[in-house]
């Protein structure tokens, strides 16, 4: 790694942390001695980038210190790109909305030389839509719930056809390759379960608020899911 390319990862390391970081963390994140971390915190500081090193803490950048916009090459294009098109042909229309807006302002600092490359889907790139109005205004509204922790009631039809009516606590939301999956706490078995978007009938947000506890979390969850399948 060339010294120019380590110091900005050296500045991403320390604009991405609340906290101090060690010499010790940065060498091993970089593959490189601390030696070396102690001659690149110099540099950065001696060309004007506010850090704060306190003895046997580590260092840390100065509150409201900002960077120019950050530049992207080709391959980091396209994996952007990829993740919009994915969002806004998979997600719900605010957040297709808000995609699209991050890719405009991506747009706006690139060099001229990648300008294009962005603008135009790249050939091997096809994301078909797959999303239907009435899924993605489901959501819309368990992405809320999801952040407001808070009860939803739902009209549910099973794979059999047989309908149910369900209190939920959404926990998150995930995508099967056609499908939208709220992952929740259901209050009527006391267990996890989930619930396709495409088979709710009605949905209702209830005024009632949930606490997750360590029993109920969706990191909690994943790790069940993930030990039934031995990962």
């Amino acid at each position: 790694m060339r010294k120019a390319e380590r110091l900005f990862q050296i500045l991403t390391l320390l604009r991405s942390k609340r906290s101090v970081v060690t010499a010790q963390q940065l060498a091993e994140e970089l593959e490189v001695s601390e030696r070396t971390i102690y001659r690149d915190i110099q540099a950065l500081s001696l060309s004007g980038v506010p850090i704060e090193a306190e003895a046997g803490i580590g260092y840390k950048l100065k509150k409201n210190f900002t960077l120019p916009p950050l530049m992207f090459d080709e391959a980091e294009i396209e994996a952007l790109l990829l993740g919009v098109r994915m969002v806004e042909s998979w997600s719900n229309k605010k957040m297709a909305i808000a995609a699209a807006s991050a890719l405009a302002k991506i747009h706006a600092v690139l060099p001229e030389k990648l300008h294009k490359a962005s603008v135009q889907q790249p050939e091997w790139v096809i994301v078909p839509k797959f999303t239907a109005n009435d899924t993605e205004q489901y959501s819309e509204q368990i992405s809320s719930a999801i952040k407001a922790l808070q009860v939803v009631c739902l009209t549910y039809q099973d794979e059999h056809g047989r309908q149910s009516q369900r209190d939920i606590w959404p926990l998150g939301l995930i995508y099967w390759g056609k499908t939208w999956t709220i992952a929740a706490w259901c209050t009527k078995r006391g267990d996890y379960r989930l619930f396709r978007l495409d088979r709710i009938n009605t949905l209702r947000m209830k005024t009632e608020h949930f606490q997750l506890t360590a029993e109920i979390n969706l990191q909690h969850y994943i790790k069940i899911q993930n030990d039934m399948h031995g990962e």
